[in-house]
């Protein structure tokens, strides 16, 4: 079942040209002889290595003061400058999911991370410097010390503490983002 809803969010993509295809040496002995193996990987034809083109690994981080709001950051930077977001960004090499959530979340709010839980995650695509960087999205409820010490810095433009019932998911600019804070919400719904 899961892989026939990957293959079916493959095709939906066709509008673009492929991540791949903007590979055309091969990385290991730069021969133009760099080909299509299937949808997901490249070939060289001379070395016989094979890329797989991988989602890049992304933390968002779901953070809850004492009083049920949800700490949300306008965007500094494109894309999507200027709309919601909640804290998050790319895994740095050898860091862990969750070492990376706490180092995101810091660089954004200056808030330290002493817990966080893994929720779900949702592929994304993001737009940045002319590619589109394939993505997966792992959302954590972050538990933080002193929430009333946050404060908007690095990727983010300012930062609000936000009710609940008072989220607008169509204001978060990324969707990947807006369909976490969609299941967010629900789950808050349920929560009650």
């Amino acid at each position: 079942m899961f892989a026939h809803k990957y293959k079916a969010k493959m095709t939906k993509c066709k509008d673009k040209p492929h991540p791949l295809g903007i590979f055309r040496y091969c990385p290991v002995c730069g021969s133009p002889n760099f080909v299509t193996n299937n949808e997901k990987s490249k070939r060289c034809a001379d070395c016989g290595f094979v890329y797989f083109f991988n989602p890049s690994g992304a933390t968002v981080a779901v953070i809850v003061n004492e009083r049920d709001e949800l700490l949300v950051v306008r965007r500094a930077k494109e894309p999507a400058k200027g709309t919601l977001d909640l804290p998050g960004g790319f895994l740095d090499c050898a860091e862990t999911a969750e070492e990376g959530v706490a180092r995101e979340v810091f660089e954004e709010t200056g808030l330290e991370v002493e817990q966080c839980d893994y929720l779900f995650s949702i592929p994304n695509i993001y737009p940045y410097s002319g590619l589109d960087v394939h993505t997966m999205d792992l959302f954590f409820l972050c538990r933080v010390k002193g929430t009333q010490e946050a404060k908007a810095m690095d990727d983010a433009e300012s930062l609000a503490w936000i009710p609940w019932e008072q989220i607008m998911p169509q204001e978060f600019g990324l969707l990947s983002v807006r369909k976490g804070v969609i299941r967010l919400k629900m789950m808050w719904t349920n929560k009650k």
